[in-house]
């Protein structure tokens, strides 16, 4: 039976963390799963733009031994109004795997319905679990078993990121302060799915329209873009999000010792000053890193369950 990749709740608690104790081991031997995806090829269906998601899949799977085709939604026959699920019914039919990447989650839940091969999420407008999988794997490494005791704070827009983050404190028994203004909360469904998971694994999510309280005595900082992609720039928004910077005075109210994460691109100057991310720029760029030997795990895990 085939294993879908589409929000982290399709992982169970020891699913996830089995994933992120593998990419300990895949990322030390870099080479040791070469010849895993021999004979196989990953589609890589993407209607925006990409850097981290689309190379670290690519060396992945060429790492792994596989075949990987780059496909750009406005090249195929779904330009032209062709069904979601006969497009998953033909892919299905040549390659072993998708990631898509696109603008509507509802839109990959279709094509995962209809597709009979994994199919994995590199990006909708509500989730990013690739992304956020990575980073709790990046957190891993630096706190190790500290991390359920340490606090992770997210300042900023209430986006796929921020949803994303939620789960996660929930699935793998994490400490989340999220700091969000109240009209750019996340969403109800995804802040329930956290809360649920809390309930198995002592995970703890606190909401708060205070950034300083979000990052006081906080471990661990995160944030992200203000305007996602393909989103117009407002002048309301901005005011309304001014005080959620991650800045010296912001941080000033963390830990000494605390990092800062991104998960990139950043736009200097709205979300995070560049000399605020210069500090941290190895941090983040590990976390950019990381991206590939997480999804190098997580290809392993889902073409095992097969």
């Amino acid at each position: 039976m085939k294993r879908d990749f589409i929000d982290l709740w399709n992982l169970d608690p020891d699913e996830a963390w089995y994933l992120v104790k593998r990419t300990k081991e895949i990322k030390e031997k870099r080479n040791s799963l070469k010849g895993l995806l021999n004979n196989k090829t990953v589609a890589l269906l993407f209607t925006k733009p990409s850097t981290r998601t689309r190379v670290s899949f690519e060396v992945a799977v060429y790492e792994l031994g596989g075949n990987s085709i780059f496909l750009m939604e406005n090249h195929l026959q779904l330009i032209r109004g062709e069904d979601v699920k006969d497009t998953a019914r033909a892919l299905s039919r040549y390659v072993d795997c998708v990631v898509i990447r696109t603008h509507s989650h509802s839109w990959l839940e279709e094509f995962a319905r209809w597709a009979t091969v994994p199919v994995i999420n590199g990006l909708t407008e509500k989730s990013h679990p690739c992304q956020i999988l990575s980073d709790v794997f990046t957190l891993y490494e630096r706190f190790k078993d500290n991390i359920k005791n340490i606090k992770i704070a997210y300042v900023g827009d209430g986006n796929n990121i921020c949803n994303t983050w939620i789960v996660a404190a929930g699935l793998f028994g994490l400490n989340l302060f999220v700091g969000t203004p109240e009209e750019l909360a996340p969403d109800s469904f995804y802040l329930q799915a956290g809360l649920d998971l809390c309930n198995f694994t002592g995970g703890n999510i606190y909401l708060t329209v205070n950034p300083l309280e979000a990052v006081k005595d906080a471990d661990v900082i995160y944030t992200d873009v203000w305007f996602s992609m393909g989103e117009n720039r407002k002048e309301e928004k901005l005011a309304i999000l001014k005080d959620f910077q991650v800045n010296t005075r912001l941080l000033s109210k963390a830990k000494n010792e605390a990092v800062v994460m991104h998960c990139l691109p950043a736009k200097k100057g709205e979300e995070i000053t560049e000399d605020i991310f210069e500090k941290f720029a190895d941090f983040i760029f590990l976390q950019a890193e990381n991206r590939l030997h997480t999804q190098k795990a997580l290809l392993e895990f889902l073409f095992i369950q097969q």
